[in-house]
Order: structure tokens, then C-alpha cells, then sequence
């Protein structure tokens, strides 16, 4: 690293959504939406408008397969069916048939009603107070612009995004999957947004490319030029604005560390996870779609502990058919081999809102119709979803369970609807695993409280911790003003996940966690020392925890349990947790200079 700017260093707090560190020169990227003027056609022009449309429209389908087809030559299949969803968006029949009813109607080019109605759809995503639908709107706006400019520019000039020439470091207010892929990939090195998230298509394209990326940095024009030297930190979220000579060599060392610490633990993914006094622990993933799969495997996780299946409800309604799921959860469960997978049944609400479910914003979605509720209230809908995992396991080894739990009567429905389903699949000679085994995630502090109940129902508990600290300590996990009290080592957070590992102890099941948490190396300890017998994580974390699990002792981590149930601040607990962890795998906690 060299070059370093005159001007002083600045550094800046955001989101780090793609691991791995990355320097260079600065530029603005800022591609807009092509707002077309508002002319007046005659009747007779109808007709050729049509088919214009359909001449972009095919041109659109054209680039994005090619945009398709080059991820998977160059990054292999991984999230490429990305732009499967925006082959969906493009043909959606019931979004065309307005377009072409607005210029029939209001006599309009094909390009303003285009515009006009695309527009409609995704103003109304980002008015709804939920994280997941304003990231979606992202994607139709992505596939909106190409239409808007395939009209406007038949020949196909606009289609490689347009950079300084030195540039390395993309700086933008948000990225679509398109721009993410269009920029040449020898040239840029690392990508920061105003906006997003980590659950935004640019990160996972970022991660896909093996890109540093930091999002939601907010207002940062005012502190970078183009032309800036700026290092960006995937670790620790930072963006670093005219890094001094001293922070660079902190980052040179840095990146040697990480390669040394990579190479180190490639042997961890042909290995089984125990503690140092032999205990074995399940390490398993949470994935969402089917090309997460070959990660799983490259990282040397034991199956799939969490599959989250919203995909189907949150993309077009045909994935939605029995069969389409059913040959999606049996791929994963024979690709999950003895392991198996754990398929969690349909959790929209709250951050994940579906609009045909979801017309009108609810007033506090995370306190709403959300998770097993709707699942409840749409009984068939919900029988369809169980009828597929049920013809999966016959495949492979497969689990299921139900997401936010807050009472025994929505688990013994659930099981109820479960039975039927099984009615259902015999009548017609369907095959399926009898012993079927159901799990309940625990996700509200009512569902801890009587988890010795719901225990006796289910085959195993699964801790969703992301909701579980929010609703312990009335902190929304997607509002920045309140984002500093949400803190997983809060000591309520911490009793409420040791008594839900007890209660399903004494009634004979095991007990797993599957939020973010899992992952945190600072708190492995506790987990450890809580008798915890699955952690289900992103794949990219699974051979860092292997390590750090290998070098703990149960019997130290159920002594610092104790200790930690005498704090009463969180700082206290996440201190005493952090000094073990540190005297066990220092190596693993120091991914960055800073911070």
C-alpha cells in the first residue's frame, strides 16, 4: 500500500456486509433512473408502442441471462439466482397488462407509462415499515431502469457502468445487482453505499465477488472527494478516507494475518466439531437459497440448521406450488447427506412483508400477523408447505419447525395441520418420513417461560436469538436511533436462552441457536458453558467457531456462567466472556486494527 493523500484521515462507521479489506482511489458512481418525458401518441401508435416494448423487454432478458451466465463462469453458481428474481419482475404479465392499459387508456408513450407504473411500485414498497420489501424495491427498480433505457437507447451503449479510469473504490448511494456485476471486476476492488443493508442484494453480490463492501454509512459526500486514496474495512465496517502511513501498515499486517489465518483453517472442514474435553457440538448453516449450498460444503458444515423459506412467498407466486417445493427441499436434503437439513416453515411478517399478504402497513408489524400466525390463519396454504417437506424427507434426512412460537396452542395446531398433511400424502401413496422430527424456535420471552411445555411437543428447540433480544429488551433491531441498546449479552437476554436449553434438557430433546449470536466469537463461551448442542451459523463463520470452540473447556465455560449470572450489565457479561475467548483464540478476534 502507498500513496498517501496530504489531507487528514477520516474515518467513517457503517455496516460491513463482505469481509476483507481493500485501498485505492475513490469515484462517485450514481446511475438514475431514466425519467422519459410525458408525450401524447395517437390511437394509431398503439400498436408500434407494444412493440417496442416487447423489443426491450427481450433485449432486457438478453443481458440480464448474459449478467447470469458470467457470475456463474467467474464466481461459480452462488446467488446468481439473483437475477432469476429479475426475470420474474420483467415478465410479471400482471405489471405488463398495466402498462399497456395505461397508454391504451391515457394514449401515453410506452415509456412514460412504463415509468409511471414502475415508479407506483416501488414508492409503495419503501413507504411500508419493513426492512426486506425496501431492499426488494432495489430489484425492480434495477430492472426498471434497464427497460427505461433499452427504450430510450435501443443500441445498447449505457450498458457498462462508467468509472474514472484509476478508480478502485465504488462509492454510491446504493447498488443494484446489475451495477455490482457491470463493473469491471480487474479494476474495482471494494464497494461503500449510503444505504443498504447486510441483507441487501449488493452485499450479497459483494460477497459472492469476494468484494470488501461497507454499507449504510449515510451522508459521506461531504468527507470524500473522487480522487480521494480510501481503504475500505468489510470487517469492521469502515470506511477510511485519506489513510495515514501508520494505518496502512496496520492493514498490511492485517491482511497477511487473515491469509495466514485462512490457510490455517482450511483442515478444520473435513473435521467434526468437539470442545477440548470432548464434547461434540452440531455446526451447522443457515442458508437461504439452493447455491448457498456448495459453500456449505466447501466450509465443512454438518447440514443446514436453519432454511428459511420466504423465498418462495417473496418472489412469484409460482414458486409457491407443492411440487416447485417440494423438488427444492429434497435437493437440499440430498445434498445435506446424513446431517440433514432443518426447514423452518414459512416466517413473513415483521421485516418480511409479502404485499398480497400485506396490503395495509400494520401499525407495529413485529408485534403482529407474523410467522406461525399467518400459517395458522391460511390452513391450506400452510398444509401445502407441509405437505412438500414431508415428500422431501423422503429424500433425505429433514426436519421442520415452526417460527415465533408464543403459546402451547400454536404448536399443538401447528402438529394438528402436520397430522392432516400426513393424512393426505398416505391416502395418495405419497412417501415420507414417519418419525418426521418438529422443532419450535424459541423467539419470545412468553415461549421461554413455558418451554418445558412446548418441549413436550416437539423433537427439538431452536433459540432465534435476533428476535429474542429485541422482544426481551424492547429494542427494534432495524431502528439506528435504538441500535446501541440492542446487546445480546444483556443479562436477561443471556437467562432467557440458558433456561430454554434447561427446559428442553429435562424433557429429553436437544436445543440449538440459529440468530446471529451464534456466530459471535466474543460469546461462544457462554453457549459452551450453557450446554448448548447445535449453533447454526452463516457458512463463512463455521470454521472460525470450529476453531474456537476446539479450545474451550465445558467445565471453565460453565464456571464463567455462573460468574456472568452475578452481572447485571451487559458490558460485564460481554467483558468476562471476551477475556476467555481472547485467552483461548486470540488469533480469531482480531480481524482489524481498530475497533
Amino acid at each position: 500500500m502507498s500513496h498517501q493523500s496530504p489531507r487528514s484521515e477520516v474515518r467513517l462507521q457503517g455496516i460491513g456486509v463482505s469481509p476483507g479489506i481493500s485501498y485505492g482511489l475513490a469515484d462517485y458512481f450514481g446511475p438514475a433512473l431514466v425519467e422519459p418525458e410525458q408525450l401524447s401518441i395517437e390511437s394509431s401508435e398503439i400498436e408500434s408502442e407494444k412493440t417496442r416494448l416487447n423489443v426491450a423487454i427481450t433485449a432486457t432478458r438478453e443481458q440480464i441471462t448474459a449478467l447470469q451466465e458470467e457470475i456463474e463462469q467467474s464466481s461459480g453458481s452462488e446467488h446468481s439466482s439473483i437475477f432469476d428474481a429479475h426475470l420474474l419482475i420483467l415478465e410479471d404479465s400482471t405489471v405488463l397488462d398495466e402498462i399497456l392499459r395505461k397508454v391504451e387508456n391515457e394514449l401515453c408513450t410506452i415509456d412514460w407509462a412504463y415509468h409511471e407504473v414502475m415508479s407506483q411500485y416501488t414508492e409503495s414498497l419503501r413507504k411500508i415499515s419493513d426492512a426486506y420489501l425496501r431492499e426488494r424495491a432495489v430489484d425492480i427498480e434495477d430492472v426498471a431502469q434497464r427497460v427505461l433505457k433499452n427504450l430510450a437507447w435501443p443500441g445498447g451503449d449505457w450498458l457498462k457502468p462508467t468509472l474514472s479510469e484509476n478508480a478502485a473504490i465504488v462509492l454510491a448511494h446504493d447498488l443494484t445487482p446489475s451495477d455490482t456485476i457491470g463493473f469491471d471486476r480487474e479494476k474495482v476492488k471494494g464497494f461503500a453505499t449510503e444505504a443498504g443493508s447486510p441483507t441487501s442484494h449488493t452485499a450479497i453480490m459483494a460477497h459472492s465477488l469476494n468484494i470488501p463492501a461497507v454499507v449504510a454509512l449515510h451522508a459521506f459526500k461531504s468527507s470524500c472527494q473522487p480522487g480521494d486514496m480510501v481503504l475500505v474495512d468489510g470487517y469492521k465496517g469502515l470506511l477510511i478516507i485519506n489513510p495515514s502511513e501508520s494505518t496502512l501498515s496496520e492493514y498490511e499486517a492485517v491482511i497477511e494475518r487473515e491469509d495466514q489465518l485462512a490457510a490455517d483453517l482450511k483442515p478444520l472442514a473435513e473435521e467434526e466439531t468437539f470442545t477440548a474435553d470432548g464434547r461434540q457440538i452440531t455446526l451447522s448453516a443457515n442458508i437461504e437459497f439452493l447455491e448457498e449450498l456448495e459453500l456449505v460444503s466447501s466450509q465443512g458444515a454438518e447440514g443446514v440448521g436453519l432454511y428459511r423459506t420466504e423465498f418462495f412467498y417473496l418472489k412469484d407466486s409460482t414458486l409457491q406450488s407443492e411440487d416447485h417445493q417440494t423438488e427444492n427441499y429434497a435437493a437440499i436434503a440430498k445434498a445435506c447427506g446424513s446431517y440433514g437439513v432443518i426447514i423452518r416453515t414459512l416466517d413473513l411478517g415483521g421485516d418480511k412483508l409479502h404485499p398480497d399478504l400485506f396490503e395495509e402497513p400494520q401499525p407495529n408489524p413485529f408485534l403482529g400477523w407474523r410467522g406461525i400466525r399467518v400459517s395458522l390463519d391460511r390452513p391450506e396454504d400452510f398444509k401445502v408447505q407441509l405437505r412438500a417437506i414431508l415428500r422431501a424427507s423422503a429424500h433425505g434426512k429433514t426436519r421442520l419447525m415452526y417460527p415465533f412460537i408464543s403459546n402451547l396452542d400454536e404448536v399443538l395446531q401447528a402438529n394438528a395441520l402436520l397430522e392432516e398433511a400426513k393424512d393426505e400424502l398416505r391416502a395418495k401413496g405419497i412417501p415420507f418420513d414417519e418419525s418426521i422430527e418438529r422443532g419450535a424456535m424459541i423467539e419470545i420471552p412468553s415461549a421461554v417461560m413455558i418451554a418445558d411445555h412446548i418441549a413436550r411437543e416437539v423433537e427439538f428447540l431452536s433459540i432465534g436469538t435476533n428476535d429474542l433480544v429485541q422482544y426481551t429488551t424492547a429494542v427494534d433491531r432495524i431502528n439506528d436511533r435504538v441500535a446501541n441498546l440492542y446487546r445480546p449479552a444483556h443479562p436477561a437476554v443471556v437467562e432467557m436462552i440458558r433456561l430454554t436449553v434447561e427446559a428442553a434438557h429435562r424433557n429429553g430433546i436437544w436445543c440449538g441457536i440459529c440468530g446471529e449470536v451464534g456466530s459471535d466469537l466474543n460469546l461462544t463461551p457462554l453457549w459452551i458453558g450453557m450446554g448448548v448442542d447445535e449453533l447454526s451459523v452463516g457458512p463463512a463463520q463455521v470454521l472460525k467457531l470450529r476453531r474456537a470452540i476446539s479450545r474451550l473447556s465445558s467445565d471453565e465455560c460453565e464456571l464463567l456462567l455462573e460468574e456472568a449470572s452475578r452481572k447485571g450489565r451487559a458490558s460485564e457479561i460481554l467483558e468476562i466472556s471476551r477475556d476467555l475467548a481472547g485467552k483461548y483464540y486470540p488469533e480469531l478476534l482480531s480481524s482489524s486494527p481498530v475497533g
